[in-house]
């Protein structure tokens, strides 16, 4: 095995929060909530009290008691062994390796609507493998360099966030709203909404990502439960009003998964050259936006993967590492190929950009909605039998609290799953199914495989 690698600490609290920020706050998931209609501001708010509240509190938890690189498998692994934790590792790293291609789909789909109305969808592919080899690049420079990808990410987020919300303040009092937000409207309708509500949670899911480079921390006990707090107030937040913001311009109906971010910056500044020159802006930051969002995630998912190499519980060229880097070159090149392969093989199946996001994004999102139930079981498992370990944070409550939130959040995971699985009034999608199961499958031979090796 390759030796000890010393990583260089490079993540500041600022840079903590930039990240986290990047990693949760998507811009595809706020108009996939939209379009759920006014109803999804209620979602927002009551699974942001029962969700994602809770578990930005155990990821803090788990981030300062167990700050190692690798994160989400350093947990897994103490908590139930090796083997669930490369079984967690290979979720959590193929489903970034579907998910890239779904938003550099999403950037060719707005950089078409902006500026190439024509363009092929063909072209659209080629523009998203071409992104995909630019994320490989910047996963093997250090993170000292890397990082600045996702932090001018995040602040590109929120200076959109902003505006839309800014813009729609002004747009609703010349127009109205295009979708009333009274009592009545936002109830629920649970035969429309359920479809839409597995993405507000997966829009939610995030805060242990920078943990897998737990070991380029300059202060991980101290600054990982600061970094998760500040940036979940900034996310969900941004989420509600952004939301909101949507649904003022733009008829819920009439929302499109990929080039509803164009057509609301339209409505709220466009008419003339001055505002036709902000919807640029806006539009160029958004592309931005969209490619830093794979390299956040295949920074931590790529980093997870490389530990489990090292242990001998993923193939050894996912171990690949700069050996005076220490970045993960193996794991970076190999999400590179697995994005390519994806996005030419479903070129040939979609008849729309739409279709492609959407079938690419309700595939991957099950295999990474599977990880975070080995967190919240492991994190129920390290309370019970590693009481005494050092805590710099602890979620308050003492244990019965701690599994109350646990088992809900694992509730609404595993309902998410399914819905994702099986539309209702559509029935099962068998091919987001049929990929499920071939990838679980494919992972078990991946692993056997390292298992075997390393017997050897």
């Amino acid at each position: 095995m390759a030796e000890t690698i010393h990583h260089k600490k490079t993540l500041r609290q600022r840079d903590m929060v930039l990240f986290t920020v990047s990693a949760i706050l998507l811009l595809d998931t706020l108009t996939a909530a939209a379009s759920v209609g006014a109803p999804s501001v209620f979602w927002w708010i009551f699974l942001g009290l029962v969700f994602f509240v809770p578990f930005a509190l155990i990821c803090a938890e788990m981030g300062c008691a167990y700050p190692e690189q690798g994160g989400i498998y350093a947990w897994i692994r103490d908590g139930f062994g090796g083997r669930w934790a490369s079984r967690a590792t290979w979720c959590y790293w193929v489903n970034t390796a579907v998910w890239i291609p779904a938003i550099f789909i999403l950037f060719a789909g707005v950089f078409k609507q902006m500026f190439f109305p024509e363009l092929s969808l063909g072209w659209q592919i080629a523009i998203g493998v071409a992104l995909t080899w630019l994320a490989v690049v910047v996963n093997v420079v250090t993170l000292d360099i890397g990082k600045w990808v996702p932090n001018l990410g995040a602040i590109f987020k929120v200076i959109i966030f902003l505006a839309i919300i800014l813009g729609a303040y002004l747009y609703v009092g010349e127009n109205g709203m295009a979708n009333p937000l009274t009592l009545e409207t936002l109830k629920p309708n649970w035969s429309d909404s359920l479809q839409y509500i597995p993405a507000i949670i997966y829009g939610m899911l995030g805060f242990e990502l920078v943990s897998a480079g737990s070991d380029e921390m300059k202060d991980p006990a101290r600054d990982v439960p600061r970094a998760i707090l500040i940036s979940g107030v900034i996310i969900i937040v941004l989420y509600l009003l952004g939301t909101m913001a949507v649904l003022a311009a733009i008829p819920a109906g009439d929302i499109n998964l990929v080039e509803g971010l164009v057509d609301t910056l339209h409505l709220f500044f466009g008419g003339s050259p001055a505002g036709e020159a902000l919807v640029v802006a806006l539009g160029v930051g958004a592309l931005y936006t969209f490619f830093s969002n794979g390299v956040t995630w295949a920074l931590g998912c790529n980093r997870a993967a490389a530990e489990a190499a090292m242990e001998g519980e993923l193939p050894r060229i996912f171990a690949l590492e700069n050996p005076k880097l220490g970045t993960p070159i193996g794991a970076a090149v190999l999400m590179g190929i697995v994005s390519t392969v994806v996005l030419v093989l479903y070129g040939f199946l979609a008849g729309s950009n739409e279709d492609l996001f959407w079938s690419l994004f309700a595939f991957s999102a099950v295999i990474f909605l599977l990880p975070y139930q080995g967190v919240l079981l492991t994190f129920i498992k390290m309370r019970r039998v590693d009481p005494d370990h050092p805590r710099p944070y602890r979620v308050p409550g003492g244990m019965v609290t701690a599994r109350a939130l646990s088992w809900v959040c694992f509730a609404v995971l595993a309902i998410s799953i399914v819905l994702f699985m099986y539309t209702p009034g559509d029935g099962l999608q068998w091919p987001v199914l049929a990929g499920v199961v071939i990838t679980l499958a494919a992972g078990e031979v991946v692993i056997r495989f390292a298992e075997n090796h390393k017997k050897r």
